[in-house]
């Protein structure tokens, strides 16, 4: 029995898939990081930094301290908070590509958001490599109570595992403490001021914190007619206003979907 079980999982080592093997960190302008070796980043397209409209104070705080984070000098966390598709992920990712096509070199690593507790070995992957990282954490958010909260908030400053020198977490999330400010019947009988303050704890770690804010009719519009123009589409404001309107919504993401839209119509690609 022990010699058919040994040749039925020597069957099946054979035909898995051999693993892949982990990307050079000193090669590529994006990876993957799942929890165990960094895989590259097959499509990096960042949208021009000048497309984004609406945000310029949040993208000359940001690319300033990327700059320096590639300088190898001192540079922050950033938390980017705020409304759902005001530009927070695609401005991270806009930097990147600004800061490397002015020359320097730094790389994005797209970090899963459920793999926190791999952060260790993430660090140990990048320090050996002789350039800039921008861990990136997207769309991030804690209940209450979770251990993730007190784990992150050690990665970021006074733990044993802090990241390297040459690597900064850039953090989006819709909250702008990250975690859930409700206090429970419970919390509350035991000290609601104690409460707040654990939950501010966390987002006060993050040298920066940048706010992003749901946008105007006017600022919709701006951003829309930017789009059309780098691809040669059509504009018509009041078509752009009645797609925003079916959607219930005006932000950065619905612009961009409403020039795909356009460049479907137009039997274009982007």
């Amino acid at each position: 029995m022990a010699d058919e079980l040994a040749r039925i999982a020597a069957a099946l080592e054979r035909m898995s898939p051999p693993a892949a093997a982990a990307a050079d960190p000193q090669a590529a302008a994006a990876y993957l990081w799942r929890g165990a070796g960094l895989v590259e980043a097959r499509h990096f397209a960042p949208l021009p930094l000048d497309l984004l409209t609406g945000i310029d104070a949040q993208k000359a705080i940001l690319l300033a301290n990327a700059r320096r984070l590639a300088a190898g000098h001192a540079a922050h966390d950033v938390l980017l908070w705020g409304a759902k598709g005001t530009g927070k992920s695609a401005l991270v990712k806009s930097v990147v590509g600004a800061v490397r096509g002015e020359g320097l070199d730094i790389a994005l690593v797209d970090v899963a958001a459920d793999r926190l507790d791999t952060l260790p070995l993430l660090f140990t992957e990048v320090e050996r490599a002789e350039r800039a990282f921008i861990l990136f954490i997207d769309d991030i958010g804690f209940e209450a109570g979770g251990p993730e909260t007190r784990q992150l908030r050690s990665l970021l400053e006074g733990g044993a595992e802090e990241r390297p020198a040459n690597a900064r977490l850039h953090v989006t999330s819709n909250r702008r403490h990250i975690v859930a400010r409700d206090i429970s019947e419970q919390e509350s009988a035991i000290n609601p001021r104690d409460v707040v303050d654990d939950r501010l704890a966390l987002a006060d770690r993050f040298g920066l914190a940048l706010g992003f804010h749901a946008i105007d009719q006017e600022t919709y519009l701006a951003i829309v007619e930017r789009y059309a123009a780098a691809h040669d589409l059509p504009f018509d404001a009041q078509d752009a206003l009645q797609w925003a309107t079916q959607r219930g919504a005006r932000s950065g993401r619905v612009a961009w979907h409403y020039v795909t839209e356009l460049a479907g119509r137009e039997g274009r690609s982007l």
